[in-house]
């Protein structure tokens, strides 16, 4: 999203020339292609150093690093530090890369001519800025939570684990695409077909239930 509000505010008229398909395919593939080769060093350690475990349950809603480190009965040093830099590696270069481009939007728009052109780019900036802050906040809660949180309660953890987990890709969707014209006519489309499909699905299944109490009140009736 950084990199697309930096095209989109600082090079509006070349948007759709710099971000082709191919560009994005790429981008897709070099973010997969990192975060494999930042994982699987973890999953080789796991699998290689540990061979005891004090159990098999893990403590937390879904199957993380750091939660099946902390079931070892060995020395897991190793396994803590690879995992602080790989969560300080993808976090600062995307903080650092995100920053710089937000400088660049922000002097762009400090630019603009229009009082009205330069309050629409600050609400879209200021939007993305507070799911990026959310993200990173929640993520670096669990991560520090999982090395140095031994007083933070278990359930505290999980929800803001599983808050870091759920929440921004839902609202990644919601915050980039409901400026969007397009998106947001479709979205009130498709919200109104579901209403009208759920009303006409309550009118239904109340008719069925009347038709029911009925025929039991005239079975009852004829006993």
């Amino acid at each position: 999203m950084a990199l697309d509000r930096y095209v989109a505010i600082c090079y509006p008229l070349r948007h759709s020339a710099i971000f082709t398909h191919r560009l994005v395919t790429q981008i897709a593939a070099v973010v997969t292609l990192r975060a494999a080769l930042l994982v699987a060093p973890s999953l080789v350690l796991i699998k290689c150093r540990f061979q005891f475990y004090h159990t098999t349950i893990i403590s937390h809603c879904y199957c993380e690093h750091m939660a099946i480190v902390k079931l070892a009965a060995e020395n897991v040093r190793v396994n803590k530090i690879y995992g602080l830099f790989v969560a300080f590696t993808v976090a600062g270069f995307d903080l650092i890369f995100i920053t710089l481009s937000y400088i660049q939007v922000f002097i762009t728009v400090f630019h603009l001519p229009q009082k009205e052109a330069r309050l629409k780019a600050f609400n879209t900036c200021i939007a993305h800025i507070c799911v990026f802050l959310q993200l990173y906040l929640l993520a670096f809660f669990s991560f520090f939570t999982h090395r140095f949180g031994a007083h933070v309660p278990p359930y505290i953890h999980i929800l803001f684990s599983s808050l870091y987990l759920l929440v921004p890709p839902f609202l990644n969707p919601l915050v980039y695409g409901a400026k969007t014209t397009q998106i947001r006519i479709h979205l009130q489309q498709l919200t109104f077909t579901i209403f009208i499909l759920f009303t006409i699905l309550g009118k239904i299944l109340t008719h069925m239930l009347v038709d029911r109490a009925e025929l039991y009140c005239f079975v009852e009736l004829c006993a």
